[in-house]
């Protein structure tokens, strides 16, 4: 009888058990619950396929390979997104690419009544040559519009890695080879997104820095190195921007996959920085992913079945801490909790594409560098005769290939924005390119895969007769060099970094023509990258870097050489005489040659003009370079102290002291005492770009220097320490152009800031020294 009374019981308690779970399951919902409460009343099931993404669109309703597939098409060509609970009230969040604009299908169903096209913003590189955080934070609040507008929750954007070698065929979406440039560029990029309501993901976390053997190669990186130079940016737009997710690189750190790595993910990012999103995987990077969910990388993309029994199964044996997936499952959902699609955010699918245009027409002005001028060659006087050669002249390349590729309603070439301006391209040179790259295009269509290597139309071989023909009664030759890089494939040194022979006759060629009727070249340099220009500079009269500048690309070009826009770029990335200039190019991009695994940072610190700086090495373009067509004075350079206490602020006074309006950039290079510890001669702690001056008009600029300026990071001892001696602060037009200097002293050591022990190097690494 007893035992029958028991049994009865434990019938009825489970009966109520269940009830009481199937109605918390009903009526929790988030936000009306805490995000504890909701994670509480999940089952296992559940939070396993929260952790795990629901697969690429393009393969979801086939469920090829495991892919979960329960995407709802809601906006069709994103790249995935996180699994939808609408019992517990919460959405699928959906992501999609965009380092240079919004990444989706521009066409529907093959219905071309409604068309889904977006902004073509400049690259990162053409955007960190602005040095303007304000113009860029603008892109950003624009660029976080069409995603909001289009139904998306993230942006899968900015791309933050360093430029380390120009060979990467990403570094176009990166900013710079300095990593405060990046962090500010990137803090400012990440504010003016999810100003919308809609998020970022900050990418790749670390150290993803080139695109050979990107998803097995073992990145081997001393700490100081990785503190200072690899993950600095990233640290910036952290604590200055909170990005709601960080998505994780391919690569291995010191021997360890990134999105494994708990020294990078929680000991690093969450705990030191404060991180508070949720970390992604890039796209099936990593290998072991419970090591993932241990780790702290919250979401794993784009996400299978296997994955999700995988989880379950490591929680019933024990092989995964149930809390430890709790505190993942939390923190996607935090993120949720802030996307439009939780807000149920009624999308328009018509964002404000001409006004954007707009903008991205002057973001990609202010980003051009004007490398040479020689005898006031530019701008170009009114209603000029062109004789316009090079491909990209015709077809000009407005940004990279891969994820990173935007599909645009339009694009203006440069010979179309030089007639909208009044200028006279030869129209007969313009139908013998338009004919030619019509054939090749036939000869050679092109494919649907866009990643990695892009076959790039040959240029016209013409002679020197044929140039002679076609230049006749010109007032400038114009000659564009167009090269495209992308995802998946880094460049090549001959006939991509180095000119073919093709491209250096013709600019000869052209040269010697348009001299010859006492006329002048110009050359347009239309790259993503860093390029060599030593070999072939001297041809040209003037030389203008437009980089990849986005759809209004031939407007935006016509507007600097017409002198509509004074250029007001300067190079975030030196431009070296040769390639093995470059202090990576020993080892880039690893060993073995034919399929590296293991890469070797033996630069260490002396990345880009820390290096050129530090060991007297000439550059063709240095950090921080560009010309403008007036010219500016620098004066008055006070310090509000002479011994350093908290902080120390720098003035100094700019005058436009030439004839045209313009603005001009100004950088606060640090150099300090060195003791135990070699350091390089000085390395850029802050920057500001004026107003637009008048000519005769002056403008104050002020920085401010705090003690985490003045540190190194001292691998022994695991700190951030600022060495008590003399400082010396440099205000210059570049690294190498210093005009002001002056001096303050920090009365002892000092340390700055303590942090954990992590990432240490397996292997030793024999780093460049200049001793």
């Amino acid at each position: 009888m007893k035992n029958r009374f028991c049994l009865i019981s434990l019938f009825l308690v489970s009966i109520f058990s269940f009830s009481q779970d199937n109605i918390q399951s009903k009526t929790l919902q988030l936000r009306k619950s805490t995000v504890k409460q909701i994670v509480a009343v999940m089952t296992l099931e559940e939070k396993a396929s929260l952790v795990v993404g629901v697969g690429m669109p393009v393969v979801s309703s086939s469920n090829e390979n495991g892919i979960v597939g329960n995407w709802d098409g809601k906006v069709q060509g994103a790249a995935g997104g996180s699994k939808a609970f609408p019992k517990f009230g919460i959405p699928g969040i959906i992501m999609a690419d965009g380092p240079a604009g919004v990444r989706i299908d521009p066409i529907r169903d093959n219905d071309k009544t409604k068309t889904y096209y977006a902004t073509a913003w400049p690259i990162g590189t053409s955007l960190a040559s602005t040095w303007n955080a304000d113009l860029v934070r603008n892109v950003g609040i624009a660029f976080g519009n069409e995603a909001r507008e289009y139904g998306i929750d993230i942006i899968l954007a900015p791309g933050m890695n360093i430029q380390r070698n120009p060979l990467n065929g990403r570094n176009f979406e990166y900013y710079s080879e300095d990593p405060l440039v990046t962090g500010f560029m990137g803090a400012a990029m990440v504010n003016g997104v999810q100003s919308n309501g809609v998020g970022t993901s900050i990418k790749h976390f670390a150290a993803n820095n080139q695109e050979t053997s990107r998803t097995i190669i073992n990145a081997n990186i001393s700490e100081r190195a990785l503190r200072e130079i690899y993950l600095r940016g990233f640290e910036i737009a952290v604590k200055k921007a909170q990005p709601l997710t960080v998505m994780s690189a391919y690569n291995k750190i010191n021997g360890i996959y990134t999105p494994e790595s708990y020294d990078l993910l929680t000991t690093i990012l969450k705990d030191e920085w404060g991180f508070k999103g949720c970390v992604i995987t890039d796209w099936g990077g990593g290998r072991d992913y419970l090591l993932q969910q241990k780790a702290g990388n919250d979401l794993i993309m784009p996400g299978s079945s296997k994955q999700i029994d995988i989880i379950v199964n490591a929680v019933k044996n024990r092989t995964l801490d149930v809390n430890v997936l709790d505190k993942n499952v939390e923190r996607i959902l935090k993120v949720a909790l802030q996307t439009p699609s939780f807000r149920k955010y009624k999308y328009s699918d018509k964002p404000d594409l001409k006004t954007h245009a707009t903008l991205s027409r002057i973001a990609a002005t202010e980003g051009m560098v004007l490398l040479k001028n020689d005898n006031f060659t530019l701008p170009m006087k009114e209603s000029s005769k062109i004789a316009l050669y090079g491909n990209a002249s015709y077809e000009t390349i407005f940004g990279g290939t891969g994820s990173g590729e935007v599909y645009v309603a339009y694009s203006v070439s440069l010979a179309e924005g030089l007639k909208t301006s009044g200028f006279k391209p030869f129209e007969d040179i313009k139908t013998k390119y338009i004919n030619y790259i019509k054939q090749d295009k036939i000869d050679y269509p092109k494919p649907k895969k866009t990643a990695g290597a892009v076959r790039m139309t040959p240029e016209m071989n013409l002679t020197a007769d044929d140039v002679k023909n076609t230049i006749a009664g010109a007032d400038y030759a114009i000659y564009t060099i167009g090269h495209s890089s992308g995802e998946g494939l880094d460049r090549k040194i001959d006939g991509d970094f180095i000119l073919s022979d093709l491209e250096k006759t013709l600019i000869k060629n052209i040269s010697e023509s348009i001299h010859a009727a006492d006329k002048k070249l110009v050359v347009v340099i239309n790259v993503g990258g860093v390029i060599e220009t030593a070999s072939w500079r001297d041809y040209a009269d003037a030389i203008l870097v437009a980089w990849q500048p986005g759809q209004e690309a031939g407007n935006a070009i016509s507007d600097v050489l017409s002198g509509k826009v004074n250029p007001s770029g300067k190079l975030a990335v030196t431009f070296p005489m040769k390639y093995e200039d470059v202090p990576s190019s020993k080892c880039f991009p690893g060993t073995p040659a034919k399929k590296p695994t293991e890469v070797i940072y033996e630069e260490g610190i002396y990345v880009g003009y820390r290096y050129y700086n530090s060991f007297d090495v000439k550059p063709a373009y240095e950090f921080g370079y560009g010309l403008s067509y007036t010219t500016f004075s620098y004066s008055g350079l006070k310090l509000s102290s002479s011994n350093f206490k908290n902080e120390i602020t720098a003035t100094v006074k700019i005058t436009n002291t030439g004839k045209a309006a313009g603005k001009e950039v100004v950088q606060l290079y640090l150099s300090a005492p060195e003791k135990t510890l070699e350091k390089p001669s000085e390395e850029l702690r802050a920057f500001a770009k004026t107003k637009l001056l008048k000519p005769g008009e002056s403008q104050t600029l002020t920085f401010q220097l705090n003690a985490r300026d003045l540190a190194t990071f001292y691998t022994d001892q695991s700190s951030w320490i600022a060495d008590g001696g003399n400082y010396t602060v440099k205000i210059g037009a570049s690294s190498r152009d210093i005009k002001l200097t002056k001096q303050f002293s920090l009365a002892k050591d000092m340390v700055v800031e303590k942090v954990h022990k992590a990432l240490t190097p397996q292997i030793e690494i024999n780093e460049l020294k200049k001793k």
